[in-house]
């Protein structure tokens, strides 16, 4: 017997594809994205469930080309520093293609917004959820891309202060993601990562227990 509240057969069916397409993507068109999907997509990560209904996150749309320019210099240059961390996988993460910057339609910063730490509620043992609430934003607007149609792609190589100071960020805000967003000649039929070799996703198995926790063998 199915739940009084469940969607149809065929809805649930969209979402789950939805989620197994969805792709963290590098490869963009130039075309732009039109304001009312852009908009739709930004209102489903403004719906994202938060702590103490805190609503930690704030968009930056990025539409001046100086500043594109700008954050692109400063992903290239934690990258090069990311690949000097890597030791012997250096060379190898450089061949990697880890945005589309230039070539997306629109380019969004995601920052924890000013004012989140007055939340108590939900925060006093795990002060995190205010990062765990923004992801969640995140991850709702990446599926509602993915239902328009649209890529997108979380980049993470950055100095989160230097992009502070660069887009007026307040000292208490705190940018966590670079989001290249915009259409796409085609989804990746696997995770990037693992077309390139790079790594391999497992499977849930490896991260699933009962009653314990219990360590994959491939982590013990």
């Amino acid at each position: 017997m199915e739940p009084q509240h469940a969607f149809s057969d065929q809805e649930r069916r969209a979402l789950y594809r939805c989620i197994a397409e969805r792709r963290d993507m590098r490869h963009f068109l130039p075309d732009p994205v039109p304001e009312e999907v852009l908009m739709r997509v930004l209102q489903a990560a403004h719906r994202a469930p938060s702590v103490g209904l805190m609503q930690p996150w704030h968009f930056i749309r990025v539409t001046e080309p100086q500043l594109r320019e700008r954050i692109y210099e400063m992903v290239n240059t934690e990258r090069e520093h990311t690949a000097e961390a890597l030791g012997e996988r250096g060379n190898e993460f450089m061949k990697l293609k880890v945005e589309g910057i230039r070539d997306c339609g629109e380019l969004l910063v995601v920052t924890l917004r000013d004012g989140r730490e007055r939340h108590i509620f939900g925060r006093r043992t795990l002060p995190e959820m205010d990062l765990a609430s923004a992801s969640c934003a995140i991850q709702n607007l990446w599926l509602a891309a993915r239902a328009e149609g649209l890529g997108m792609g979380w980049v993470s190589l950055f100095d989160p202060r230097a992009l502070a100071e660069l887009l007026s960020i307040p000292e208490e805000g705190h940018p966590m993601a670079i989001l290249c967003l915009g259409h796409v000649e085609a989804f990746y039929e696997r995770p990037m990562l693992e077309i390139e070799g790079w790594t391999e996703g497992l499977s849930l198995e490896h991260f699933l227990s009962e009653n314990q926790y219990r360590a994959a063998e491939e982590d013990s």
